[in-house]
């Protein structure tokens, strides 16, 4: 079988699944936070505050692994003769459901991806966080039966798919010439966490390349959460889903392997136990997912093949991510923040308004 053609097939499919489960508890052995190998949310989140976008010191990081997604994508785009730069569609809107997204995953503390890392890793309060994701994701396909449509995309300049893969090697390169310092929070421009689990990181190069190498495969095998719920609820496909539930089998025997795996809901790392928040904030993420077309990791998989509305999505959830520190949205192992609940009501009728207000009639 020709290499182009490998991994969308299923069992090339449930290997990048497979691969996924590896790395992000082999990540986390080597350094990164508890049942956070990998999480696009938390991540972004992180990545915002080494911007100075928000003063939370403690998730504070230029996260390699989000660089190495968007990279990685880019050059498997190139090498398949796949990058093809486009936008147009409602910008503002996904712009708007980057927002929520971040704002429903920050509440749950984690992406579809860290839910199922945690489930993995033993967290039995990713449970709700799982059922809520299915739940939003339900009521999306529910808006796309009915002709919920953001629109179609244009072919647009090469240059104009550049900008976030450059955006992201920026970010790489101020890393490099502004690293951390010793006991200190702050150098000349990016901020560094010191304690919390923006200090909790595998080395630079570790992080990169896994980066690079999930971004490659990822992009070649179209990996989605969101679009693995959405096939399986609206058209019985289960492709995609044999990759989430390799991601999970794969995650947990490694994280058995490592002696990483604590099962129990009481004392989880970067987990709360309000449950039904863990739902609703997971409902809200999972809604504007399937509104936007895509999980996070897939929204970095297409913006390395060119694609600018993913691009405003991603960011939509980095400034998401700030608005959430800087304005009491964000959980804590500690509960929901003081205008959390609040945020997740907000963001949810947002959402409904935007599935029903932007359907097209269906003859």
């Amino acid at each position: 079988m020709r290499l182009k053609n490998l991994f969308s097939t299923r069992w090339g499919i449930i290997s990048v699944g497979a691969v996924i489960g590896i790395l992000a508890p082999v990540l986390q052995k080597l350094g990164n936070p508890g049942n956070m190998g990998i999480c696009v949310a938390c991540f972004e989140r992180d990545i915002a505050g080494a911007i100075g976008m928000h003063r939370a010191a403690v998730v504070q990081y230029m996260r390699p692994e989000i660089i190495g997604f968007v990279l990685g994508s880019m050059i498997a785009a190139y090498a398949f003769k796949e990058f093809r730069p486009r936008l147009g569609s409602a910008p503002i809107v996904r712009f708007v459901l980057g927002v929520f997204a971040m704002t429903g995953a920050l509440v749950f503390l984690g992406c579809p991806w860290r839910a199922m890392l945690r489930l993995a890793g033993g967290d039995g309060n990713a449970v709700p966080g799982l059922l809520g994701l299915i739940f939003g994701i339900w009521i999306g396909t529910l808006f796309l039966k009915k002709g919920y449509n953001l629109g179609r995309t244009q072919k647009t300049h090469t240059a104009a798919g550049w900008v976030m893969p450059l955006i992201m090697l920026g970010f790489l390169i101020l890393m490099l010439i502004f690293p951390q310092i010793d006991g200190q929070e702050k150098n000349d421009i990016l901020f560094y966490s010191l304690k919390g689990p923006g200090a909790m990181h595998a080395a630079l190069i570790v992080s990169l390349i896994a980066g690079l190498f999930i971004g490659f495969i990822a992009q070649r095998s179209r990996f989605c959460t969101m679009g693995a719920f959405r096939d399986t609820l609206l058209f019985r496909q289960t492709h995609l889903l044999s990759g989430v539930i390799s991601l999970i089998v794969f995650a947990f025997i490694a994280n058995l392997i490592l002696s990483q795996f604590n099962p129990g809901f009481e004392g989880q790392p970067v987990a709360h136990t309000m449950h039904v928040w863990n739902f609703f904030g997971m409902t809200l993420a999972g809604l504007a997912f399937a509104l936007a077309g895509g999980c996070p990791g897939r929204q970095l998989f297409l913006v390395g093949e060119g694609d600018g509305d993913s691009a405003v999505f991603v960011f939509g959830m980095i400034v998401g991510a700030a608005f959430a520190h800087n304005f009491g949205l964000a959980s804590s192992p500690n509960g929901v923040g003081p205008h959390g609940i609040a945020a997740v009501i907000v963001g949810i009728v947002v959402c409904l308004l935007i599935g029903f207000t932007m359907r097209k009639k269906i003859a």
